[in-house]
């Protein structure tokens, strides 16, 4: 038997990075949570402990924050680009580089119906996110691109079932034909090129699965997340495959029974856990894959 060191790499995860643009009167914020990984010939370093090879994990996080200011911070997928292949063209050992990165949403003040020009409350829907793989150099450079959201919370009181599913002994589900559906969304689509519109796209991505949802009259989750993807693969040919996790809201209907009360589809309990957990991916067929994409870092995808 040998014993050899697999997979391995390092890096600094979550920097939380807020850069403030102040070239008016008006200011702008992008607020992100960035973590940075770097593979390549590190084997001294585990092996036997020789850092000759190895650029500090500081070095990354104060990269991470200069280049807010050097390069901006106008789209997460740039930034999270150029710092890619910033690490991959300047440090000598460094094969490819994953960057992660968290976006979180600010909407303005409203004093008198104005929008106030420097400051902001927190928005409480999604999180924005991405994760580029940067790796190799000059004609051999590879960039992977996947963005998405987080915890997108969604919600549709009918239009929605759960019937004519498998029973075996220990089944107490009864079939439904008119539910609540919920869910905390998870969605990643990878790119195929990264000459792309990254702010609208976004945006027109994020619109296309919420109407679905909306929309589509569900006889199951599953039914939904295939629908919401394909809807997306549809509108954007730069989309190779888009994938979804979708943990289960459940609303109970509560028992007003007990007190003369009749409850006509109307008083939910919600239950967070135990809670169905379905997962998809909707795919071009005539794409390659790309398992790199989705080598994640800090759990991120």
């Amino acid at each position: 038997m040998t014993i050899v060191l697999g997979h391995n790499r390092y890096g600094k995860a979550e920097n939380r990075v807020v850069r403030i643009y102040r070239d008016t009167d008006r200011h702008e914020i992008r607020d992100i949570n960035v973590s940075t990984a770097l593979k390549g010939d590190f084997a001294d370093a585990y092996l036997a402990g020789d850092q000759s090879k190895v650029l500090p994990t500081d070095s990354q996080k104060q990269t991470a924050y200069s280049f807010a200011k050097e390069k901006g911070l106008l789209s997460i997928e740039t930034y999270a680009l150029e710092l890619g292949a910033h690490f991959v063209d300047t440090v000598e050992y460094v094969e490819s580089a994953r960057i992660e990165v968290e976006e979180f949403e600010w909407q303005r003040v409203l004093v008198d119906g104005v929008e106030h020009d420097h400051s902001w409350v927190r928005k409480g829907q999604e999180t924005r996110t991405a994760a580029v793989t940067v790796t190799g150099r000059g004609t051999e450079r590879t960039n992977i691109v996947v963005g998405g959201f987080k915890d997108l919370v969604i919600l549709k009181s009918t239009g929605s079932e759960f019937a004519g599913f498998l029973e075996d002994p220990y089944t107490l589900l009864e079939p439904t034909h008119d539910r609540v559906m919920a869910t905390s969304l998870v969605a990643q689509w990878r790119f195929t090129t990264i000459d792309v519109d990254w702010e609208a796209t976004y945006l027109s991505i994020k619109r296309i699965i919420i109407e679905k949802f909306a929309t589509l009259h569900s006889l199951a989750l599953q039914q939904t997340l295939y629908e919401m993807g394909k809807a997306v693969l549809e509108a954007y040919d730069f989309i190779a495959e888009i994938r979804f996790q979708a943990p289960n809201k459940h609303h109970f209907l509560y028992n007003l029974q007990p007190f003369g009360v009749e409850n006509n589809n109307e008083v939910f309990n919600a239950d967070d856990r135990p809670y169905g957990l379905i997962e998809a991916t909707v795919i071009r067929d005539d794409l390659p894959p790309a398992p790199e994409a989705w080598e994640s870092y800090t759990g991120l995808v």
